[in-house]
């Protein structure tokens, strides 16, 4: 599902020459609309990759997890850490979790592979 943006946090990265979300799209799919506020220009050619969601210093962009997944009004939002990503999914009546894991490793290379 494409990002969802909301209008009060977003502040179009006004520190940045180029907003975040544009920067780490791989698709190059996310601008600034007219009104200084991060959008996806084509939400059907969206990967999903949550790469925007993630660097959105706001927290300003999430997803809706689709009905297939979790109904309409469930979601997923990552917030990112200097060294781990902690996802908080909503379900449909409002229970909220949260879940951490590390994302770098300090121990001179090895992977979450090594850690399985």
């Amino acid at each position: 599902m494409p990002p969802i943006t909301d209008r009060e946090k977003c502040d179009g990265c006004q520190g940045e020459g180029e907003p975040l979300c544009e920067q780490v799209c791989p698709g190059d799919l996310m601008r600034l609309g007219e009104d200084k506020k991060g959008f996806c220009i084509m939400a059907r050619d969206c990967w999903d990759c949550m790469s925007c969601i993630k660097a959105c210093p706001k927290g300003a962009l999430e997803t809706r997890i689709p009905y297939q997944i979790g109904y309409r009004d469930a979601k997923l939002v990552p917030m990112m850490g200097t060294d781990n990503i902690t996802w908080t999914c909503v379900d449909l009546n409002g229970k909220t979790d949260r879940f951490q894991f590390t994302t770098r490793s300090t121990d001179g290379g090895a992977g979450m592979d090594d850690e399985w």
